[in-house]
């Protein structure tokens, strides 16, 4: 059985983060999304994710198989949600999933959100807010599974997202 570490990911990892979300770009592209076929993300949004402390990779033993970008209480367009999200807090953002090539349907987008749920309610957060692509299946998959909520529509460079909460359970 695999052991996984999420943490945060160091300036010396942003060409192999690269390399994980060009390929999730080429394969958006092959499934007939339009989703990150802008330009977005880039290897200047790695180094700011990286910088701000926001970029996170999952590994498994020293290699890196995944990436994702956690925002707390930031999110500006998610102030102009198309519906209404559960909550009014605290929050933790999720951007950026992506799974390296080798490493696909094991579930790690999954582990990698379990992950944040811990790392949020480490810091006492206790609502997660992501969005996802019209046509981004796999991700609207996971999002079922793991009882995020749709809340409605946010806007990203002119293009729709479906938006979704989940509301953790504070422990004592």
């Amino acid at each position: 059985m695999s052991i996984y570490h999420f943490r945060k990911a160091l300036p010396s990892e942003k060409a192999k983060i690269w390399e994980i979300l060009q390929f999730a770009i080429q394969r958006r592209k092959e499934e007939g999304s339009n989703q990150w076929q802008d330009g977005y993300p880039n290897p200047e949004v790695i180094e700011i994710d990286i910088e701000k402390g926001y970029g996170f990779v999952l590994t498994e033993e020293n290699t890196i198989i995944g990436y994702c970008a956690v925002i707390s209480n930031y999110e500006p367009e998610y102030e102009k949600i198309v519906g209404k999200w559960l909550t009014n807090d605290d929050f933790v953002v999720v951007h950026r999933i992506a799974i390296a090539q080798n490493y696909l349907g094991q579930g790690l987008s999954k582990i990698m959100l379990e992950n944040i749920e811990d790392f949020s309610i480490n810091n006492h957060i206790f609502s997660i807010k992501v969005d996802t692509n019209f046509d981004n299946f796999a991700m609207l998959k996971i999002f079922e599974r793991m009882e995020y909520t749709y809340c409605g529509e946010v806007y990203f460079r002119g293009s729709p997202r479906k938006a979704f909460e989940k509301v953790l359970r504070k422990t004592l």
